[in-house]
């Protein structure tokens, strides 16, 4: 009736709109229903429900106590009657006790029970009654001006023009306040690049936020228990020099540090869509242009403004940077090959070939690699290679002699050094091979697996039955000496230090106050004399806190011999 063609003297009206809108006209120049029925062919009560209608629209309490579901949204769905109905309490018993229950297991619940209806109505009914869980609303906050930063990782394969395909890693600090970010690509997300960058972002920012967000990354969190984190020591020693406290958030929660995940999608969207890169260094110089021209002077959508106008405000809140920067330098002990190289991250260096089958320490810091001998003196040093393994970076000035007597005259002292024997073997050497040099290197490098003794006493036993060369002695060892433990392998400077640690007097247990004394200053409040040994104990306490920073230097602990450390791994 409401979609009714009508006629009337002024033309036609078609469609229940201009009914409806005819009708209330009508009735508005007080015209009865009586008469706007006749008028227009329509019945009283259709009249009178479109009036009705019209007065609890415009009537905000009518509208109210009859409030019906707008008339674009369609007809709400008709419940029709079905074989279900009567089970519905007991399927809503199975719902509550097993939230998990699948449609097949209640389907034969019911049946047990007398359903005899289909099992398609019993699944829709479940879709319909089964309470999903809610996700916990996440509520955005925002931080005081250097109150909080936050710090991830995130990996990406690039296709570089000139290195090819490669896996990088994205190191990313940005300031929760002004959102001003610092980012830069490496190779690996290990302790060292984690420590080094971070140091970078403190200089590029201007310093340090009094709190850090982290995810449970191994370089800041060893492991959870008692659902508290335990943090790296190292890495808290380093966080304690800058005056800042690492936060580990919880674990699968990115949202907790949502401000550091979001600009991923934005750097991947707008920095690394679009453009090709020759290499790694190439792409590390477009991010910085890329933070200074585009990242840092655009308007970010949620504070209305500039990072960089920002962070103007948060600047003075931030903590001052130490005028010592923080030591990244990792220390790692090679042996020098044959070839006169040590190897470190899967690439070679070169050292003067006179130390050739000596344990040094090698110090690792960001853009170079330093070589000492066992009196701790520099003997060489490289820029570190980037890229792919197996490059070689090599030293002309540490190369041997061309003079053939002089590398001859260089290998006689060091076989010297080994008694009347090692002269001997090197003569008996020379008398048999044509590449002598090329043996004796190699036979000089035994004395890092073996002890001094076993090798002079397998030389004995090859003097004595003319087994010259390499190989005869190598087997000679195997066959009847024990290669050297791990810890014997050092150098005689840190087997003397561990030496000296291991014989020195044990502390013995003090009184807490003692500690406190040492540490302000104070006088002690006790009265009771010390006992001698306890005099003897704080002479030997003070002597070690007076000279605790130059006792031993940090050393990698699972670096030693030709044991890789875990840069060479590419991850730590």
């Amino acid at each position: 009736m409401s979609h009714e063609e009508l006629h009337d003297d002024g033309g036609e009206l078609t469609g229940y709109q201009s009914i409806r809108n005819e009708v209330i006209h009508r009735h508005q120049t007080r015209q009865s229903a009586r008469s706007i029925a006749r008028d227009l062919g329509l019945s009283r009560s259709r009249v009178a429900q479109i009036i009705r209608e019209h007065r609890q629209g415009r009537d905000a309490t009518l509208a109210a106590e009859n409030a019906t579901p707008p008339a674009s949204l369609g007809a709400p769905p008709k419940h029709r009657k079905s074989k279900l109905d009567p089970f519905e309490p007991q399927l809503k018993h199975l719902l509550a006790r097993y939230p998990r229950i699948t449609a097949t297991r209640a389907w034969e619940e019911l049946k047990r029970s007398g359903y005899d209806g289909a099992y398609t109505i019993l699944r829709q009914r479940i879709k319909q009654l089964r309470v999903r869980p809610t996700k916990p609303l996440t509520v955005r906050f925002e931080t005081a001006p250097g109150a909080q930063a936050q710090m991830d990782w995130a990996t990406y394969e690039i296709d570089f023009t000139q290195e090819g395909k490669r896996r990088i890693q994205l190191f990313s600090y940005l300031l929760g306040y002004s959102r001003r970010q610092y980012i830069y690509f490496t190779e690996r997300q290990d302790f060292d690049s984690t420590v080094r960058q971070h140091i970078k972002a403190f200089e590029h920012l201007g310093g340090v936020a009094a709190v850090c967000l982290y995810d449970n990354m191994k370089v800041v969190v060893t492991r959870w228990e008692d659902d508290q984190p335990l943090y790296n020591t190292r890495f808290l020693a380093f966080a304690t020099h800058y005056g800042y406290k690492p936060w580990a958030c919880r674990v699968r929660r990115p949202q907790t540090k949502g401000k550091v995940e979001r600009p991923f999608h934005y750097l991947e969207t707008n920095l690394l869509n679009g453009r090709e890169f020759r290499s790694l260094e190439h792409l590390n110089e477009v991010a910085r242009w890329w933070l200074s021209q585009v990242a840092d002077v655009r308007l970010h959508g949620t504070t209305r403004k500039t990072p960089l106008e920002l962070h103007t405000e948060e600047q003075p809140h931030l903590l001052p940077l130490p005028s010592l920067q923080f030591d990244t330098a990792q220390v790692v002990y090679r042996v020098v090959d044959t070839d006169g190289t040590i190897l470190y991250a899967n690439n070679r260096y070169s050292v003067p070939w006179r130390l050739v089958g000596e344990q040094l320490p090698v110090r690792i810091t960001a853009e170079g690699l330093i070589v000492y001998n066992r009196s701790l003196s520099e003997v060489a040093g490289h820029v570190l290679l980037q890229g792919h393994a197996g490059q070689r970076r090599l030293d002309p000035s540490h190369a041997p002699p061309r003079d053939h007597e002089a590398q001859m005259e260089r290998l006689r002292e060091r076989f010297a050094e080994l008694g009347e024997i090692g002269v001997r073997y090197l003569e008996g050497l020379q008398s048999k091979h044509l590449y002598t040099k090329h043996h004796a290197q190699k036979i000089l490098a035994l004395l890092h697996a073996y002890s001094k003794q076993d090798v002079v006493a397998a030389m004995d036993r090859a003097v004595q039955y003319h087994a010259y060369g390499f190989s005869c002695l190598e087997r000679i060892l195997a066959h009847q000496a024990t290669p050297k433990p791990s810890w014997q392998q050092l150098g005689e400077s840190e087997q003397k230090t561990l030496t000296r640690l291991a014989e020195s007097e044990p502390i013995g247990p003090r009184h807490s106050q003692d500690y406190q004394d040492l540490l302000y200053g104070t006088q002690p409040s006790r009265e009771e004399p010390h006992e001698p040994n306890d005099q003897a104990t704080d002479q030997t306490l003070g002597d070690v806190i007076s000279r605790g920073s130059s006792i031993v230097p940090r050393v990698d602990p699972e670096a030693s011999g030709n044991i890789e450390d875990p840069a060479d791994d590419g991850r730590s």
